[in-house]
């Protein structure tokens, strides 16, 4: 008589060996990021980033992705290793972060933020205001900055007039940090610099930069780089201010177009986008004062350029 094979099967191996959940309390107070490594040890920086990004993480049944949450003691931190269903899912945008005054969204490159004369439709702007009117039908969204269509990135939309104009007025004293990377053309020989110009915009919309500052608007650029070839330089960029086409008319100014940006002076465009991404968004809540901290993933186009 044939023996019957009494091995557990494979799948209830797995089961075994990955629980739905893992949990942990807090000890002392201390930031997510830093209490997930101590407690993951064999997991990478990259790899507890994308179990934030991804909504695996919960503090309190909450799910959170920000990684420098602060936690406090008593708090039950949770790791969900099956990935919950997406709550919604658009074209274009992912939403990362929500709450009732205002959301933070990633925007693919090819995205626009609000509507032209030729595009209504398909904008960020759109499909935010589409998401919160599923919520309540009287709901509004109100733009607070912009991203060019062709810069993938973090941008920040309020969900009140109040909360837009508390952001724009105060701007520079709520946004803590905005760093870019840009992928420019040739080998940059600076390690890293500041450019400051006066930045006007002509009657065919190209802005310029201007040395007159009774002329222009004073813009402010430092960079750092990250990688080098004899092609392609990839510089972390953070803005000082925030004036329209910045780091590209700037760029331009060093002698190193951002790559595919034609409009600027760029020669070569090797990944068929503009090489500039919003890649980290930091800044006070206007209304709840908290410290907030978001940060995507490097694009891989840029990163296969090295």
């Amino acid at each position: 008589m044939k023996q019957k094979d009494r091995r557990p099967k494979q799948q209830n191996i797995d089961k075994i060996s990955k629980p739905e959940a893992t949990r942990f309390t807090v000890i002392e107070e201390t930031e997510l990021l830093v209490f997930l490594l101590a407690k993951m040890a064999q997991k990478s920086r990259n790899d507890v980033k994308i179990l934030l990004r991804d909504k695996h993480i919960f503090v309190d049944g909450k799910s959170m992705t920000q990684f420098n949450h602060l936690l406090k003691p008593e708090q039950i931190v949770e790791i969900k290793w099956k990935k919950a269903p997406e709550e919604q899912k658009y074209r274009g945008i992912n939403i990362i972060f929500e709450d009732q005054y205002l959301i933070v969204i990633e925007k693919q490159a090819g995205v626009l933020s609000i509507a032209t004369e030729k595009q209504k439709d398909n904008t960020a702007y759109s499909i935010l205001s589409g998401h919160i009117k599923k919520q309540n039908p009287s709901n509004r969204i109100f733009v607070v900055h912009r991203l060019d269509r062709e810069t993938s990135g973090l941008m920040m939309f309020a969900k009140s007039e109040k909360v837009q104009k508390l952001l724009q007025e105060s701007w520079n004293a709520t946004i803590q940090e905005r760093t870019y990377l840009a992928v420019v053309e040739g080998y940059v020989e600076k390690k890293q610099d500041t450019i400051i110009s006066y930045l006007v915009e002509s009657k065919s919309l190209t802005v310029y930069s201007n040395k007159n500052s009774e002329v222009g608007q004073k813009a402010i650029t430092h960079f750092e780089v990250l990688k080098s070839n004899k092609n392609f330089t990839l510089l972390k960029v953070n803005l000082e201010t925030g004036r329209k086409n910045q780091i590209r008319v700037h760029a331009k100014d060093i002698g190193h177009s951002v790559v595919g940006d034609d409009k600027y002076g760029a020669k070569t465009d090797p990944i068929k986008r503009l090489g500039l991404h919003a890649w980290v968004l930091a800044f006070k809540h206007p209304i709840t004062g908290e410290d907030l901290n978001f940060e995507t993933q490097m694009p891989a186009k840029f990163v296969g350029l090295f």
